[in-house]
């Protein structure tokens, strides 16, 4: 029998879901797992979007138009407005999610076997698809002693080869939550500039900044034609199941080429664009996105104050997003850590599912001492899953020294 592609078996599978099987299986013994390890928030949609999926006057669902239904792209137009960006028709696309976006992006600038620079820890989505479509990924390795901030840019410089044609990156990021300012944005954009380089920025969770203002990609005109916007709605709105977001650039030949990749998917989902409308016509939209900001700051800093009463930790406050990236030193192995947690251990009945911190890299061997939470659930649950987490670690340290002694 023939074997499944190469390109396939080079996939390890995401760090963030690949586990959830032991989660199942801890939750049919009558475990209650805290699931912190996938962005996933507790808050409810906003009820104008879900108003527009449940009064939607349709009787045929048909497909949408491959660009998107144009309610969507003038209300994402008006959007983008209000963060002071004119865009016209032509420069906005919707897709399937902000992972649609990116892999168009990918294709659209890449050929098989060239090589895109991404700064590491990244969304593991990233080098899912770069494998898929024959792309390099080079990694820009950043620390968690300076919150995961850029190297100076002649250090990324010299990783560019004739091969490079991108640098992809979010912020603020998954999985770090660093925020990168504008001087760094601007290193990277004379870089781009200079080298003849795209570069795409992830930007889904741009509102769900701390301290200061998430600069956008959008924002360096020096920029335009080179500069491609990845979005998505399911962050801002705790919408993750709508799959529905957007490319954005002011190149008419990258558009064009995006043209023919959404009628290849043929559409996006329309109830979802529905809503999307429904929502972005609320006169309260910023207030529901302010609010949503507002509680995830909160339990930035529960679940920041939190982690310093764990012995040896290591991490550094997020600026953004939903993500913490902490360091363990007295974890060998954070993919075994995780799986000793939801396959041996818990307290009272319950126990903490994380991320494994080794596959948001491209670098061998980094991030075996790492995970990353996801602080969705609400502050008094974040508490209790550190608690338990503190105790895991203790218990796993112990188990493994006794493995240790035996086998001496």
């Amino acid at each position: 029998m023939r074997s499944v592609s190469d390109r396939v078996q080079a996939l390890k599978g995401s760090p963030i879901r690949r586990l959830v099987p032991l989660a199942v299986a801890a939750t049919k013994r009558g475990i209650h797992v805290y699931k912190l390890n996938i962005g996933q928030p507790d808050i409810p949609t906003p009820k104008s979007f879900m108003d527009g999926v449940r009064n939607a006057d349709i009787d045929v669902l048909s497909y949408s138009p491959a660009p998107g239904i144009q309610g969507t792209i003038d209300a994402l137009i008006g959007f983008y407005a209000d963060m002071g960006v004119t865009l016209t028709g032509d420069q906005l696309r919707v897709t399937i999610g902000g992972s649609e976006a990116f892999a168009f992006a990918l294709q659209t600038t890449c050929n098989p076997g060239d090589e895109v620079l991404i700064p590491e820890p990244f969304y593991p989505n990233y080098k899912g698809h770069a494998i898929m479509n024959g792309i390099t990924v080079v990694p820009i390795t950043t620390k968690i002693e300076n919150g995961f901030h850029l190297p100076p840019i002649g250090e990324i410089e010299g990783l560019i080869t004739p091969r490079t044609r991108a640098i992809l990156f979010s912020t603020p990021a998954n999985p770090s939550g660093v925020g990168y300012t504008r001087e760094e944005l601007k290193g990277i954009a004379d870089l781009a500039i200079k080298h003849d380089l795209w570069v795409i920025s992830d930007e889904p969770y741009r509102e769900l900044m701390y301290e200061g203002h998430a600069t956008s990609i959008l924002e360096f005109p020096e920029l335009d034609g080179r500069a491609i916007l990845v979005d998505s709605i399911s962050k801002r709105m705790s919408a993750c199941g709508a799959r529905i977001g957007c490319i954005v650039c002011k190149n008419p030949d990258l558009m064009a080429a995006i043209d023919k990749l959404t009628q290849i998917r043929l559409s996006a989902p329309t109830f979802s664009q529905l809503g999307l409308i429904a929502f972005l016509s609320s006169p309260n939209y910023k207030d529901d996105i302010a609010e949503m900001r507002r509680k995830f700051h909160s339990r930035r800093d529960t679940l920041y104050d939190a982690l310093q009463e764990i012995p040896g930790a290591v991490c550094r406050q997020p600026e953004g997003a939903f993500y913490i990236f902490v360091k363990f030193p007295q974890i060998d192995d954070s993919e075994e850590f995780v799986k000793f947690m939801l396959n041996d251990f818990s307290v009272d009945g319950e126990t903490v599912m994380v991320a494994p911190g080794a596959g948001f890299y491209a670098t061998e061997g980094k991030g075996h001492d790492e995970v990353r939470i996801a602080y969705v659930l609400e502050e008094p649950k974040l508490i209790r899953a550190v608690e338990i987490l503190k105790a895991g670690i203790e218990a796993y340290v112990e188990q493994r020294q006794r493995v240790a002694a035996t086998a001496g």
